[in-house]
């Protein structure tokens, strides 16, 4: 948030309120009757004769992000999408800066958006089943877990899908100080393509927070010890 903040030149404020007072302006009346449910209900027995998957582990889940890293700093794919960029626009060397495209970045973008959330999507729920197999503890923790992603996830993908506008107005803002500064380089292209894979990061991040928190539940001794 206060990377694009940044980017889009406004004050981010303070974070308001606490948690369970945000939470139920999130959450709706059906919403909180199931987190309800999956925090004081009985745990569903895991069908029988299920097969677990391959393990989810700190190793494979630091293999997993660092694949998404390198494919989000590609800088073949990245260079493409500046060449894409340049010849939509029918621009030449000379008019780069005044006609070069933003809808090339911005496929870009959604793209790696795509990847990280079915990436982080699939393990996610990897890890929900091995939780629900290891203790009845970390049983219920995968149904809350369960019940909030279904919750807060369109919220989520709303806000997140806003960003591709945050980074078009910042784009248009560089493209137009570089036209007027009559400069020819691409530079500012440059510049622009690292905030990106700057925004690609931190939503990196923030997509992995739930995956690190539910892999140190099912490492926890004393959740696991019951099983």
């Amino acid at each position: 948030m206060r990377l694009l903040a940044r980017l889009g030149e406004v004050d981010a404020g303070q974070p308001g309120g606490f948690l369970p007072d945000r939470l139920s302006q999130w959450l709706s009346w059906t919403q909180s009757l199931a987190l309800s449910s999956a925090l004081d209900g009985a745990v569903a027995p895991l069908p029988e004769g299920a097969e677990p998957g391959e393990a989810v582990t700190e190793a494979s889940l630091a293999a997993a992000r660092a694949a998404l890293v390198e494919t989000l700093m590609d800088e073949p794919s990245w260079a493409r999408a500046r060449a894409r960029a340049v010849s939509r626009a029918g621009a030449v060397e000379g008019e780069l800066d005044s006609r070069i495209e933003y809808s090339a970045f911005r496929e870009r973008y959604l793209m790696m958006q795509r990847s990280i959330q079915g990436t982080t999507g699939k393990l996610r729920g990897e890890l929900r089943d091995q939780l629900a197999a290891a203790s009845p503890e970390l049983a219920r923790l995968a149904e809350v877990d369960a019940v909030m992603e279904g919750a807060l996830s369109p919220r989520e993908q709303r806000l997140l899908g806003g960003v591709p506008a945050v980074l078009e107005a910042r784009f248009e803002k560089a493209r137009k100080a570089a036209a007027e500064a009559q400069g020819t380089s691409g530079v500012w292209i440059d510049l622009f393509v690292r905030e990106m894979q700057d925004v690609l990061l931190a939503e990196l991040d923030v997509r992995f927070q739930p995956l690190e928190g539910l892999l140190a539940a099912l490492q926890s001794p004393s959740l696991v010890s019951h099983a």
